[in-house]
């Protein structure tokens, strides 16, 4: 299913999270989560709506490389004695400016993303907030699984619900684990209504969950995906009227 569908899907889900669930306030804020963490399962394909917006600049990766190697180049010119070592130094420097200059497209954007992520996980440990540095760690290592293999399991949802649980503990804000959760198993389901399914219990079991009704960028496929987005807003609607008038 498309990233924008994911999305709607998400968004729609939080409105029904805070609409629905007692206890839990009905906020923009999340309503924002859960769209945010419908789209986190496809965190696994480089050139998701997600990846392409939540990770540093690929051209800032390249850069970084090229720097690199400008400063290995400089300290072996500068500081190094003839030798193996200067050699060593000079044969590291390029290799640097190779690798920057080879990075291209998904790479780049996979390199990106683990910066980001780690940056996080840093920024968590820093803070003392374990939720963070989990995030982080998501985020970092997300981009080099498969595409609908790990982040597109019952444990990922379970860990993504966690995540949420202990930022509602530290941040205070009650319902943080409910739309993060919800928004993530939206996905889930989204994916199952198309025809490659979803492996819901990878490793334990191979089996693909699917309903298959949508072929993901056809024509047909993304009427029904608006389709199923409006069937889905409505339903949600009926029942928040519902509740609000018992």
């Amino acid at each position: 299913m498309r990233g924008s569908s994911h999305l709607a899907i998400g968004l729609i889900t939080g409105v029904a999270v805070g609409g629905l669930i007692a206890g839990v306030p009905f906020s923009p804020a999340g309503i924002a989560l859960a769209g945010f963490s419908a789209l986190a399962p496809d965190l696994d394909h480089p050139s998701s709506r997600l990846s392409k917006r939540l990770s540093f600049s690929q051209n800032y990766v390249r850069w970084a490389f090229a720097i690199v190697a400008l400063g290995l180049a400089g300290y072996t010119h500068y500081m190094l004695p003839l030798g193996p070592e200067r050699r060593m130094g000079f044969t590291a420097a390029l290799a640097f400016g190779l690798i920057g200059v080879s990075l291209q497209g998904g790479s780049a954007r996979k390199l990106a993303l683990m910066f980001t992520g780690i940056c996080t996980v840093l920024a968590g440990l820093y803070f003392g907030y374990l939720w963070l540095s989990l995030l982080g760690t998501f985020v970092a290592l997300a981009p080099y699984t498969s595409h609908r293999t790990w982040t597109h399991t019952i444990w990922a949802a379970a860990l993504w619900t966690y995540i949420g649980y202990l930022a509602n503990n530290t941040l205070g804000w009650h319902g943080v684990a409910h739309f993060a959760g919800a928004g993530y198993v939206s996905h889930l389901l989204a994916d199952s209504l198309t025809k490659a399914g979803v492996k819901w219990f990878m490793p334990l079991s191979d089996y693909a969950f699917k309903l298959p009704l949508i072929r993901t960028g056809s024509a047909a496929g993304n009427m029904l995906e608006v389709g199923i987005c409006l069937g889905y807003a409505a339903l949600v609607l009926v029942l928040i009227v519902s509740r609000m008038n018992f």
